[in-house]
């Protein structure tokens, strides 16, 4: 071959490299400072399925509206969550991979990327394609299907590897609302919280809230799965823990913009429940497999400001998943089984 035509990167090995597995999870600045948090913005409101508005209005408001004002107060709360090794999504996502390498085995390399931001899917699929690996499979951090987030993914591995000649034997997870081992997770995750700090008084009114990422109403019209999925999520979660409806509600969160959203709003919720009188309400977020800005900030101190400021008692936040070993076992499960004539074959 003349030395030319020679590849600069070494050619996929084939059946013996290992399966590539992605974590894909939403994205961060990478500093919690107005300038790092307007770029990290920019590139989320910018994708078409997340903001669903004409193209040039939305661009110039928000270029001289949005950004400069959101980008300051979003530097703010993130400063008040930022771990000191990071971005707290950044780092949960990060462990949840090398836990999750480390369940799998060598069979497999397990990278950490961010739909918006750093590490990018991009960097990591390529990494994994210097390292020979010629199966990849791609594995959203969201348990419920949405355009405004799968589907964001689906849309930046087809760009990636538009520009790639050579390319791997591809999947994705789609979505696992109501996987057992998911739920089964979730469930643990909650009980152990209530065996660290007792039990909710179910009978004297007390609640647990499952509290999902809001999506616009017009989307779900429009034929987005996500509302669905929700409910398919709390339904398999109450009876996993013998709860009733109204022991357990299924709320929403995150609200931006001006058009009616997903209902009931969790801080309506927990505002009214504290005006109520209520004597305790535990807060989950099944939607968000590790802690992140929306639920370390928001439900954490927000939302909690709001219950206790209404007159409400005791305000427990749940933690999310994180790197918890029911969770990377569900995971490794979920692997497993998207993969198992992959690993078959070796």
């Amino acid at each position: 071959m003349p030395r030319s035509l020679v590849p600069s990167h070494p050619a996929p090995s084939g059946r013996g490299a290992p399966i590539g597995i992605v974590l894909v999870n939403l994205g961060t600045p990478a500093q919690p400072k107005p300038q790092a948090v307007r770029r990290f913005l920019r590139e989320f409101l910018s994708d078409k399925r997340v903001v669903e508005a004409p193209a040039l209005p939305w661009r110039v408001c928000l270029e001289l509206c949005i950004l400069p004002i959101r980008s300051r107060r979003s530097a703010a709360k993130y400063s008040q969550v930022w771990y000191p090794e990071g971005s707290p999504i950044l780092v949960h996502t990060r462990a949840q991979a090398d836990a999750l390498q480390a369940d799998l085995g060598e069979h497999f390399a397990v990278r950490a990327a961010m739909r918006y931001g750093e590490p990018s899917i991009s960097a990591e699929l390529d990494s994994l394609a210097q390292a020979g690996v010629s199966q990849v499979l791609i594995l959203p951090m969201y348990p419920q299907f949405s355009g405004t987030t799968v589907a964001t993914i689906y849309d930046a591995v087809a760009q990636h590897y538009r520009s790639r000649r050579d390319q791997p034997e591809l999947r994705f997870v789609r979505s696992f609302p109501t996987d057992p081992n998911y739920i089964e997770a979730l469930a643990q995750r909650i009980e152990a919280t209530w065996a660290a700090a007792s039990r909710p008084d179910f009978a004297a009114g007390d609640k647990l809230i499952l509290s999902f990422h809001g999506i616009p109403q017009s989307m779900v019209r429009a034929g987005d799965p996500y509302h669905g999925e929700c409910q398919a999520t709390a339904a398999a979660l109450r009876a996993r823990l013998g709860l009733e409806e109204a022991q357990c509600l299924t709320t929403f969160q995150s609200k931006f913009g001006p058009s009616p959203w997903l209902e009931p709003a969790t801080i309506d919720t927990v505002t009214a429940a504290g005006q109520a009188g209520a004597g305790r309400i535990d807060v989950v977020c099944p939607g968000f497999t590790a802690d992140c800005l929306e639920t370390l900030e928001e439900i954490d101190l927000l939302n909690r400001e709001a219950f206790t400021q209404a007159g409400g008692g005791r305000f427990v936040r749940i933690p999310c998943l994180n790197a918890e070993k029911p969770w990377i076992a569900s995971l490794s499960a979920l692997v497993r089984r998207q993969t198992t004539d992959w690993i078959a074959a070796r």
